[in-house]
């Protein structure tokens, strides 16, 4: 028999790293994947508005010392996951494979202080006791992954009061310097179950418990503490166990943090000064909004703050609406809609004859990002805020809008 054409005996091999689309980063299933988990932040993003805004309320009621802890612990805990969405939807973007650490200027102590308010209400409730102790001197401003470091830091206190029936969970933070930056310690001691060596042994391995025994009483996924030690080593530090069964255990989290320089000193996180919520002129305000939750909450905070509020639920309704009715002084528009989206919708505003084209127009959005703003520019919009929305930014923002005669 002739052998064929050595052409065609050629094996065409695919080129290295992917197709050359899915090197320029155009592969159709990541583009998918991205928009899946972009709106399901968007969903995460609607509760977590009410979650502030009701929180920011109640701090500004009269409440007793220990109330209002509570309530900063609850705002602080709503504010993290906020920035733990917008850490998943980077993670969908990133080109890269691993874990990509964000370098950013943040409050060390507070962070700790913060992670550690959050499990005293969870002992509290529990009926165990709780301690934190962090070191006077430990640096106020350091350079790392915050939103990572809290989650870490958060996931080894709820396993240590998880597992805890009677007795305590303390929490100790410490620091040693070293060149450029600081190695810090984060201690979490507990007087719950214990564990063998074997069942040590087992700890970080992804979806894996200590035992079976654990798994049937206390449930949970196990991908925790293999989350924790890669961020540690991902670091520059580890984490290392020890444990007496039926006594309690003890995590060891290192970590090493970059310290400040000259050079970001202008970037240090800053605390903004109180400003007055209420405003002394009400306006007729029309939110465009079909999440039922989010209606609750923007009804709550703007009649709080002595606006008359009407609602539609979709951006074909706003548009007839201000056909209609000339007196709206200004529209909340979500931009995440059922039919025609709220960039949309605005174009369509623009588009009407005299005052109803020219009425501001604020968008609401869990989107993220430069491009989002710009569009949201291009089609309209007077401002752009990103959920969760503050009453308080809310309020700033509804100030910053001109007044129609």
């Amino acid at each position: 028999m002739a052998e064929p054409p050595a052409a065609s005996r050629r094996r065409k091999r695919p080129p290295s790293g992917g197709t050359r689309r899915q090197r320029r980063g155009e592969d159709p299933a990541a583009r998918a994947f991205e928009r899946v988990v972009a709106a399901l932040a968007h969903d995460i993003r609607t509760p977590l508005t009410g979650i502030l805004a009701i929180s920011e309320l109640l701090a500004m009621s009269d409440l007793g010392e220990r109330e209002r802890a509570w309530v900063a612990a609850l705002k602080s805990s709503a504010e993290h996951l906020t920035a733990l969405t917008s850490l998943i939807v980077d993670g969908a973007r990133a080109a890269e494979a691993g874990l990509v650490l964000r370098r950013e200027p943040f409050d060390l102590a507070r962070t700790a202080a913060d992670a550690a308010a959050s499990a005293a209400a969870r002992a509290q409730a529990k009926g165990i006791a709780f301690s934190a102790t962090i070191a006077a001197d430990l640096p106020t401003v350091v350079i790392g992954d915050q939103v990572r470091l809290r989650g870490a830091i958060e996931n080894l206190l709820d396993n240590a009061v998880k597992f805890t029936a009677s007795g305590g969970v303390g929490l100790e933070v410490d620091h040693t310097a070293v060149e450029g930056g600081h190695r810090v310690t984060i201690a979490v001691t507990d007087s719950g179950i214990g564990m063998r060596p074997a069942e040590i042994r087992r700890l970080f391995r992804p979806f894996a418990q200590a035992s079976e025994r654990v798994a049937e009483k206390f449930g949970g996924a196990g991908l925790g503490l293999a989350f924790v030690r890669r961020l540690a080593r991902a670091m520059g530090g580890d984490v290392t166990v020890t444990s007496v069964p039926g006594q309690g255990s003890t995590f060891a989290l290192t970590v090493t943090l970059t310290g400040v320089s000259a050079g970001d000193a202008a970037d240090e996180p800053e605390t903004p000064a109180a400003e007055p919520m209420g405003d002394t002129t009400p306006l007729r305000v029309l939110c465009v909004e079909d999440n039922a939750h989010g209606r609750v909450v923007l009804e709550t905070v703007l009649c709080e703050l002595g606006h008359d509020v009407r609602f539609v639920g979709s951006g074909e309704e706003a548009v007839e609406m201000l056909k209609q009715d000339g007196s709206v002084d200004i529209v909340l528009m979500d931009v995440v809609l059922s039919g025609i989206d709220g960039f949309e919708a605005t174009r369509r505003i623009r588009a009407l004859p005299g005052a109803a084209g020219e009425v501001p127009v604020i968008g609401l959005s869990g989107r993220s990002g430069e491009t989002d703003e710009a569009i949201a520019r291009a089609a309209g919009m007077t401002a752009y805020l990103q959920k969760p929305v503050s009453p308080r930014m809310l309020a700033q923002a509804l100030r910053a809008v001109p007044r129609r005669a």
